[in-house]
C-alpha cells in the first residue's frame, strides 16, 4: 500500500465516519479521490478495492438506497460508516488488573506476536486510560520465539486458509509435502506444535515446527472452517508423553558433571558408561551433539543415528568455503518482530490519533518510541495525518496536530479519538498471554501488592466502585481476562488457538527465596552448576530480576566474586539462601524489559555466524549486533561471545544450522573439535548418512 493509497483511505474513511446520511459515490469521487480522468469502469474497481481494505480493518459499510431505487444506480446509492463501528469498547482496568496486564503482554516481548500485544496495550491506554502501575520484584516471564513458521501459520490460521510445508516424521525419517488448515498452535513438552486437517490422510494430525524442511506457504484463496470452540490447549493436553526411556552414554571421567547428575546409574559392563534417562529422541540428540568427543552413545541405536547425524551436518557446514562477511549497514541491528512495511501504515495511524489525543503533550520521541518506530517515520506519519480530513478541505475539516516544539498535540481528530477493535492477532496475544500466567507462582501477591499501592497513593480507578467485574488481589488475572473477552467480541474467540507454553518454574520454592530477596534488597549466597565451565561455585550475589523463557527461569545478579552482572539458571542452583546483608548497590537494573541471557562486556569477542533458514532464531536467542539475510532464506549475525569455548558446542547441538564464519581460527576450532567427536563414532555401526529415524 503506497503511502497516497493510505492518504486516500484514510480520507475516505473520515468521510463516511463524518456523514449523518452517507455520501454518493460521485461525490466521493469528486471530493476524496479527485477523479476526472479514469472511466466510470477503473474508478468502480478502484472504489470496491478501497471498501474491501476498510472492512478488512473491520469497519462495516453501511449501503443505503432511496425508497424505489435498487442498489445497482450508483446515482441513487449513499454510504456511510457507523460512529461505533469497529470501535474499542471503554475498558477500565484497575491496578492489580494493569499490573497482571502488563506481565501477560511482556510474555511475547522478543516473540511474534510481540508488537500485537504492544498494539493491544496502546488501544486499552487509548480506551480506558492507563494504571500507575510497578511490575513487582523485576519479573519478567518471557515467551522464545518460535520462528518464522509460527508467524505464517498464524497469518493462515486467522485468514482461515491453508498451508504447506516440508515436514520429516520422526516414526519414518521421510520427507513429504504436507497440507493442512491449520486449526491452532501451542506448547507443549517444550516443542511447538500446529494441529488441524490434513488434507492428504484426511485426518487431524500433529506437526512440530522443529521437524519441518521447508518454509511455510499459505495457500491465498484455500479457505476453510474452523471447529467451532476449538481448544488449543485441551488439544495439547490429549497429547501423550513420550514414555521414558534409557541410554547408554560412555563419558569421560571426570566430565560432564549435568548429565552425571541425571544418571540412574552404570551401565553393566561396569565401565565409564552411565545410563541416562530420556524422552525425547531430538531433544537428547541435540544435547548430547553439544558434548562433542566428551560423550558417546552406545545406545540406543536410534539416539546414536540422530547424533552422529547431527555431528556429520555440523561438520558439513562448518567446512565449507567461508566468503567474507558483509553487512549492507553497520549500523543495522537484528530484526525486530514488528513488521515495518506501507501495507500496516493505516493501521498504524489509526491507534495514533486516540493515543495522540489520550496522551497529549508526549515528547515526539517518546511517541515515536511507544510504536517502535524512528522519529523519521513518525514525522511522516504525522505529516500524511495533517494533509487528511473531511471532503471539504477547510482548516475545520483537516486533523489538527502539532509538533513544532517537539512535543506533540492534537486539537481536532475528526472522531477518530477511540481506538478500533483488537485484531485476532491483538486478542491472541493478551489473552493466550493471560492464560499463560496462571501457573505463575505469587501473582496473587504480585496483583494484589498493585491494588494495595494505589489504595495508599489514594488513585481511583473510574467505574470501579460500582463495577462488580472489580479486583482484588485474589481475582485480577481472571476479572481481566473477562474483561478483555468482552472487548475483543469475535477476535476474542479465536484466542483459543493459541495456546503459550506453562511459565511456572519447577523451583518454585527457589523462585519464591529469589523475588522476596528481591523486594527486600536482600543479598543471597548459592551454590551453582556452570555448565559451560563443567564446575561448581559459591558465591555471594545481590539479586536484580527474575525471569524466563518458557518454562526455564534465570535470575540476574551482581557477583561480587566475579565483580560482575551474572545470569543463573534456576535449575542449576544447589543451594541458596539469604545472607540477612542488604545488596552492596553497586549495580541495578538496567536496559527495560526483557533482561538478556547474556551480559555485554568489554572484554567480549566478536563472532559472525551463518544460519541456516532452519536456524534464524539463534540470532534472536544470542543478541545478535548485526545481520544481514542470505539469498537461501538463511542469515549472517555478528554475535558476542564472553568465552569462545562453547562454540562448538553451539554449532553442534545444531546439526549445520549454524556455522561459523569469522573468525577463521575459531571456524578451525570447531571443525576440530567437531572431528574428535566423530571420531568417537568411526566403524562399522558409526550411523547412517541420514538421520533416519531421528
Amino acid at each position: 500500500m503506497s503511502a497516497s493509497r493510505t492518504e486516500r483511505l484514510l480520507n475516505l474513511l473520515l468521510a463516511l465516519l463524518n456523514t449523518r446520511y452517507g455520501l454518493q459515490r460521485s461525490v466521493l469521487r469528486d471530493k476524496v479521490y479527485h477523479d476526472t480522468g479514469e472511466s466510470d469502469a477503473a474508478f468502480g474497481r478502484m472504489f470496491e478495492r478501497d471498501k474491501a481494505e476498510l472492512r478488512r480493518h473491520g469497519f462495516e459499510i453501511e449501503t443505503l438506497t432511496d425508497i424505489g431505487f435498487g442498489s445497482d444506480d450508483p446515482a441513487s446509492t449513499r454510504y456511510r460508516i457507523g460512529k461505533e463501528s469497529n470501535r474499542l469498547p471503554d475498558v477500565t482496568l484497575t491496578p492489580a488488573e494493569w499490573t497482571v496486564l502488563s506481565l501477560a503482554a511482556q510474555l511475547w516481548e522478543y516473540a511474534s506476536l510481540g508488537s500485537a500485544a504492544a498494539n493491544a496495550v496502546r488501544k486499552l491506554q487509548a480506551s480506558g486510560g492507563t494504571a500507575d502501575v510497578e511490575l513487582p520484584a523485576g519479573v519478567q516471564p518471557r515467551i522464545k520465539p518460535a520462528g518464522q513458521a509460527f508467524d505464517t501459520i498464524l497469518a493462515a490460521m486467522h485468514a482461515r486458509q491453508a498451508v504447506t510445508f516440508g515436514y520429516r516424521a520422526a516414526s519414518t525419517g521421510v520427507d513429504e509435502e504436507r497440507k493442512l488448515e491449520p486449526w491452532g498452535i501451542g506448547n507443549r513438552f517444550a516443542q511447538w506444535y500446529v494441529v488441524g486437517w490434513d488434507r492428504a490422510r484426511g485426518a487431524k494430525r500433529f506437526f512440530r515446527l522443529s521437524r519441518m524442511t521447508t518454509a511455510v506457504t499459505i495457500q491465498k484463496g484455500d479457505a476453510y472452517e474452523r471447529p467451532k470452540d476449538f481448544d488449543m490447549r485441551a488439544e495439547l493436553d490429549s497429547l501423550p508423553e513420550l514414555p521414558v526411556r534409557e541410554a547408554v552414554v560412555k563419558v569421560e571421567p571426570g566430565r560432564l558433571l549435568g548429565l552425571r547428575r541425571r544418571t540412574t546409574g552404570s551401565a553393566p559392563d561396569g565401565g565409564s558408561a552411565l545410563l541416562v534417562p530420556f524422552r525425547d529422541i531430538e531433544a537428547m540428540a541435540q544435547e548430547l551433539a553439544s558434548y562433542g568427543p566428551h560423550a558417546t552413545v552406545i545406545s540406543p541405536q536410534e539416539l546414536r543415528d540422530a547424533v552422529v547425524e547431527r555431528l556429520r551436518g555440523a561438520l558439513a557446514a562448518n567446512s565449507q568455503p567461508m566468503a567474507p562477511a558483509e553487512f549492507p549497514d553497520d549500523r543495522a541491528t537484528a530484526p525486530k518482530a514488528r513488521k515495518r512495511t506501507s501495507e500496516d501504515q493505516l493501521a498504524r495511524l489509526l491507534q495514533l490519533v486516540p493515543f495522540l489525543v489520550h496522551n497529549q503533550g508526549l515528547h515526539i520521541q517518546e511517541v515515536a518510541d511507544k510504536f517502535g518506530v524512528t522519529r523519521r517515520e513518525l514525522v511522516a506519519d504525522l505529516q500524511l495525518l495533517i494533509c487528511s480530513g473531511l471532503p471539504g478541505g477547510y482548516p475545520d475539516d483537516l486533523l489538527d496536530i502539532q509538533w513544532e516544539d517537539d512535543h506533540v498535540v492534537i486539537s481536532e481528530h475528526l472522531d477518530l479519538n477511540r481506538p478500533v477493535r483488537f485484531s485476532p492477532e491483538e486478542a491472541s496475544a493478551l489473552l493466550a498471554g493471560l492464560a499463560t500466567l496462571r501457573g505463575l507462582p505469587g501473582l496473587t501477591r504480585l496483583s494484589g501488592r498493585a491494588d494495595a499501592e494505589s489504595s495508599e497513593r489514594g488513585d481511583v480507578a473510574r467505574g470501579d466502585a460500582d463495577d462488580p467485574t472489580a479486583t482484588n488481589s485474589t481475582d485480577a488475572l481472571e476479572s481481566v481476562t473477562l474483561k478483555l473477552m468482552a472487548a475483543a467480541g469475535e477476535a476474542g474467540a479465536l484466542a483459543g488457538s493459541v495456546a503459550g507454553p506453562p511459565v511456572g518454574p519447577g523451583e518454585s520454592e527457589t523462585f519464591d527465596v529469589i523475588t522476596r530477596a528481591i523486594e527486600r534488597g536482600e543479598q543471597l549466597h548459592l551454590r551453582y552448576f556452570s555448565a559451560q565451565r563443567d564446575s561448581v561455585s559459591e558465591r555471594n550475589v545481590d539479586p536484580l530480576r527474575i525471569y524466563s523463557l518458557d518454562n526455564t527461569w534465570y535470575f540476574e545478579a551482581y557477583c561480587h566474586s566475579k565483580r560482575g552482572i551474572r545470569n543463573f539458571r534456576l535449575d542449576r542452583i544447589e543451594a541458596l539462601q539469604a545472607t540477612g546483608q542488604a545488596v552492596s548497590g553497586l549495580a541495578s537494573v538496567e536496559g527495560g524489559v526483557p533482561a538478556k541471557l547474556y551480559t555485554p562486556s568489554d572484554d567480549d569477542s566478536l563472532v559472525v555466524l551463518r544460519l541456516s533458514r532452519q536456524g534464524v532464531g539463534i540470532a534472536d536467542d544470542y543478541y545478535a549486533d548485526r545481520t544481514a539475510a542470505l539469498p537461501d532464506g538463511g542469515l549472517l549475525a555478528e554475535i558476542r561471545v564472553g568465552s569462545a569455548d562453547w562454540l562448538p558446542m553451539l554449532v553442534a547441538q545444531h546439526g549445520g544450522a549454524a556455522a561459523v564464519v569469522e573468525p577463521e581460527e575459531l571456524r578451525s576450532a570447531a571443525v576440530r573439535w567437531i572431528e574428535a567427536g566423530l571420531a568417537r563414532y568411526v566403524g562399522a555401526d558409526a550411523g547412517p548418512k541420514s538421520a533416519e529415524g531421528a
